[in-house]
């Protein structure tokens, strides 16, 4: 079965084709057969595509036009053509997965895409204006590239549907509820396939465990996941809420934004780019909203780049005691994306502090840039995992089950 899986951000589309066995899902993630990226400059209309295959080759160019849908259409034809070329024809796609961020409540599973839900992803633009335009754009260039090829739509804010109440609902008036303000969660995706890969390296059921994944890149959340099911998570409304981020202020006093508003008459949208684009990291540090940057500025000295990363540092600890308080436990905590990855001083900087429950991180693994392993050393009452998010592969995987049904 061939899969296509399309990763749509607020001005990238990455996509990855996938060949998975008709008969079963493999264990392990699969390599993707062919790569492509599409980075477009929103204002002048040029878009960058980089593809690769897994036998090597690659394309990188430039290439000009005013429509989005058309950029991704010439990426998509690269699967069959030129030296890119892995697929006879692209009618050989089976099916075609897309991350939306924002199902809202109605949509709390992956759903076979209708013009019904095309519409919904469209009116759910409100809550996610950076990000479900850009789905729908994807889902549209697959219908002129493609046809009527099945194309599936996997909700990042579906992991967390199992939100109870008390985590989901916000201590505002009940009528917020009913215009649908609540915790929603995101990076959904990623948790879930976190989740499941932490049982696998563990070799334990995951209806058995107790974890907290953390993943920390530009945007940063935790989750904490109860027998398999997330019971809490820091991003809320929007994925504004929560941990500090690369450029994002995450939780703050909302008494500020009213004071902001009364006192500096801040307009909406201006107050809209600080929250998202010009706090956190980059806020505080006025370096970078890039972790590796902020460290870097710290060697150097920088003192206002060593305030950002202590804030990080402090807001994540919170954030990972708030998830063990939902829990009530921890079998393993779990570290992915960019930073969770890749950043050893992060990972220490985090474990040093819950020491006195008896979790220890092995100190030469930490640093060996470990992927997919268990950090921890044998007598550390908590597992510390380090996993490589494969937000691709657990569309594709959600993409085959579908199929199968």
């Amino acid at each position: 079965m061939k899969i296509l899986v399309l990763n749509a951000g607020s001005s990238s589309q990455k996509s990855c084709l996938y060949e998975i066995p008709d008969a079963s899902l493999p264990n392990q993630a699969l390599q993707p057969c062919w790569e492509g990226k599409v980075n477009w400059n929103q204002d002048g209309g040029v878009a960058e595509i980089e593809v690769r295959t897994a036998t090597g080759e690659v394309l990188q160019e430039c290439i000009s036009g005013d429509s989005l849908q058309a950029h991704v259409v010439y990426m998509l034809n690269t699967l069959n053509s030129g030296a890119t070329k892995v697929i006879g024809h692209l009618s050989e796609i089976d099916v075609v997965g897309h991350r939306v961020v924002h199902g809202g409540q109605s949509y709390r599973d992956s759903v076979v895409i209708t013009e019904e839900i095309k519409k919904e992803i469209g009116r759910l633009s409100t809550l996610a204006p950076a990000h479900n335009p850009a789905a729908l754009e994807g889902i549209e260039a697959i219908e002129q590239s493609l046809g009527n090829v099945i194309q599936i739509a996997v909700f990042d804010t579906g992991f967390h549907s199992t939100l109870p109440d008390a985590a989901a609902i916000y201590p505002g008036p009940y009528e917020w509820l009913e215009q649908g303000i609540r915790r929603y969660g995101f990076h959904g995706i990623s948790h879930q396939y976190c989740a499941s890969r932490a049982a696998q390296i563990l070799g334990r059921d995951l209806t058995s465990l107790r974890l907290i994944t953390c993943h920390l890149g530009n945007g940063c959340s935790l989750a904490a996941i109860k027998n398999g099911r997330s019971i809490d998570t820091t991003m809320g409304f929007t994925p504004l809420d929560g941990l500090m981020m690369g450029s994002r202020c995450g939780s703050i006093d909302p008494g500020i934004l009213i004071y902001l508003l009364r006192q500096s008459d801040y307009p909406v949208e201006k107050l809209n780019y600080v929250l998202n684009k010009a706090s956190g990291l980059r806020g505080i540090s006025g370096v970078s909203s890039d972790l590796r940057e902020v460290i870097a500025a710290i060697n150097q000295g920088n003192d206002r780049a060593q305030l950002a990363y202590d804030i990080y540092v402090h807001h994540l600890r919170a954030g990972i005691g708030a998830m063990l308080a939902s829990l009530g436990g921890l079998d393993a905590l779990v570290f992915t994306a960019g930073v969770g990855e890749n950043s050893s001083e992060i990972r220490q900087a985090v474990c040093d502090a819950w020491e006195f429950l008896g979790l220890k991180i092995d100190l030469e693994k930490n640093q060996q840039q470990p992927i997919d392993i268990d950090i921890a050393t044998s007598d550390s009452t908590v597992r510390v995992l380090v996993i490589r998010t494969q937000e691709d592969w657990e569309i594709a995987q959600q993409c085959w089950q579908i199929l199968q049904k």
